[in-house]
């Protein structure tokens, strides 16, 4: 294994992650912003203004010697234009040459419609929208963020992915093909850029809204069960636990620039 892929967040880095209002991408904010070193600069993004805000304020709770950035965004129709101005604004008062880490972390995701049966799929624009948010500006930002820091030595992208993109669900149609296709974009990034260090990285089953959707609306009833299982024997994982486990693959770095890392491996 490559040791280049050991990442120290103990830096001044620049660091967004999307999705940060709730669930893993507020608890991976949080935890991750709490090793950055004075200087640091923290940007959030999601839709609710008021999960940034909690967010935002249990960091600087742990970590009161950074700056941090809330932009309520609804990445399904963001213009690029505008992806490239939050980068800008949150930079106003730090040059990029200050940054010895630059980190952006692709948490947003929607489960999308599990009560359709692949078969029933047939919606155009249930298609294209779900793809917006999940794949579309997803690479968008991507491309916006690392423009911006090209000339920051040490880049680290992470995809937060799922078992999803390697195994077919029943019910999941929208978010397995979304997971697929948005992994296997990361991992080509990987394979052009090798001054990044790419991490597609599978949380695992969590507890959160979004499984708490699957167990409450999916079409198939052992995919109901399976959730509902693993909440009434506590076996479901936590947002603490999944987030520890994703600091300490970047504190070991035993993978390769692109690889596939799941909370159980």
């Amino acid at each position: 294994m490559s040791p280049s892929t050991k990442i120290d967040l103990n830096q001044v880095a620049y660091f967004l992650i999307t999705g940060a209002s709730r669930g893993i991408g507020q608890r991976m904010a949080i935890e991750t912003s709490r090793k950055f070193e004075p200087g640091s600069v923290v940007v959030l993004l999601a839709r609710s203004a008021t999960g940034l805000e909690s967010t935002r304020a249990e960091i600087l709770d742990v970590n009161p010697h950074i700056t941090v950035v809330t932009s309520s965004v609804d990445l399904n129709n963001a213009s690029k234009q505008l992806l490239e101005d939050i980068i800008e604004k949150s930079l106003a008062k730090t040059p990029v040459s200050n940054f010895q880490l630059a980190t952006v972390i692709h948490n947003v995701g929607t489960v999308g419609n599990v009560e359709r049966k692949a078969i029933d799929m047939d919606d155009r624009q249930e298609w294209e929208n779900y793809f917006a948010t999940n794949l579309f500006m997803v690479g968008v930002l991507n491309s916006c963020f690392l423009r911006k820091f090209q000339k920051c030595t040490n880049k680290l992208v992470v995809n937060v992915t799922s078992k999803a993109c390697l195994a077919p669900f029943k019910s999941m149609g929208f978010y397995c093909a979304g997971k697929a296709a948005r992994e296997m974009y990361f991992k080509v990034l990987a394979t052009e850029e090798s001054d990044l260090v790419v991490l597609n990285y599978s949380p695992g089953p969590v507890d959160t809204d979004m499984t708490i959707d699957i167990q409450g609306r999916s079409n198939a009833e052992e995919l109901r069960d399976y959730f509902k299982g693993l909440r009434e024997t506590t076996t479901i994982l936590t947002t603490y636990q999944t987030t520890e486990k994703f600091l300490s693959v970047l504190d070991a770095g035993q993978f390769e620039s692109g690889d596939h890392v799941d909370y159980y491996d």
